[in-house]
């Protein structure tokens, strides 16, 4: 039996849309937790009335969204664990392939597929894979590499996980509200190689992330992830593309902070870092923009977005 966990959390327009996808799987042996992070829209009476003995509903105060998917991980009886997020869904085939490549690769811990994005206009996307074999499906032994050349591979919404995988690693990180996954994936591929289809079977719906460029969610200042990606690099320094990737993740801060009012030298300081880890020639293009006027600036990046 596959646990699939749901982390809920204000998602009424979209809940049932995600839930009606899992009980669409051509696989049909799993139990669905559906943990309600402290909804107040009335989230958890859309799941209350999908009357499916399968589907659990636990809820709790809200305590962040690696705390509910850890929640869902405890309340688990399975040996794998899927986990899908309240806005999103699946392809009806998506636990039939990840199973087939966990019958494949029976000594791999990670199980996970290319995702679609899906914009507020309904326009799908597939993601861009670099470093990859060209088959359907293999085995990612260079996950770091792939990721800091890439799109992300896979995402929460695209992964099956041993749960003894899982709870050697700690879990999902409580306390980090931005990048957690991107974390939790990293300590997943420095232990395990991962088992992967390049067959898209989950849609991740991005909706408006951003006004005229500007990111809603300001990065941590403490960056616990880049800790946390440092602390893999110790204990794992032979990682292939493992600096590349570490570089990779504070080129994507200094980003934000490059599209962000009052915040030019927090950007030069992530691409002072970037560079030290694994320079890029696109690191000189943020440093020049970091000293352009705001406003101006702005104009420059919605012009070649």
């Amino acid at each position: 039996m596959i646990s699939i966990v749901i982390p809920l959390y204000n998602k009424v327009a979209t809940i049932k849309r995600t839930i009606l996808s899992v009980l669409a799987q051509t696989v049909q042996d799993f139990e669905l937790i559906v943990v309600n992070n402290g909804s107040t829209d009335g989230s958890d009476k859309i799941v209350e009335n999908i009357h499916d003995p399968r589907i659990r509903l636990f809820f709790q105060e809200n305590q962040g969204v690696s705390m509910a998917r850890n929640r869902g991980v405890e309340e688990s009886r399975g040996e794998w664990i899927a986990f899908l997020d309240a806005d999103d869904e699946w392809r009806p085939t998506f636990l039939e392939t990840v199973m087939r490549l966990c019958d494949k690769y029976p000594d791999l811990d990670v199980c996970t597929t290319a995702y679609q994005r899906c914009n507020a206009a309904g326009t799908m996307f597939d993601i861009r894979l670099q470093n990859v074999p060209q088959e359907c499906c293999f085995v990612m032994d260079n996950y770091f590499e792939v990721a800091a050349t890439s799109d992300p591979p896979f995402c929460s919404i695209s992964v099956m996980v041993r749960k003894t995988a899982l709870k050697t690693i700690g879990g999902f990180p409580e306390g980090v509200h931005q990048g957690e996954d991107l974390l939790t994936w990293a300590r997943l591929a420095a232990n395990s190689k991962i088992a992967y289809c390049r067959e898209p079977q989950s849609i991740f719906y991005t909706g408006e992330t951003s006004t005229m460029g500007k990111p809603k969610r300001i990065p941590a200042a403490d960056d616990p992830v880049g800790k946390g990606l440092e602390e893999i690099f110790q204990t794992h320094p032979n990682l292939k593309g493992i600096r590349q990737y570490i570089a990779h993740w504070h080129k994507m801060r200094a980003s934000i902070y490059l599209r962000l009012p009052d915040c030019s030298s927090q950007c030069r300081n992530e691409v002072r870092i970037s560079r030290l880890w694994h320079p890029n020639k696109r690191l000189v293009y943020y440093q020049i923009l970091s000293y352009i006027p705001y406003p101006l600036r702005m104009k420059l990046i919605n012009r070649h977005r």
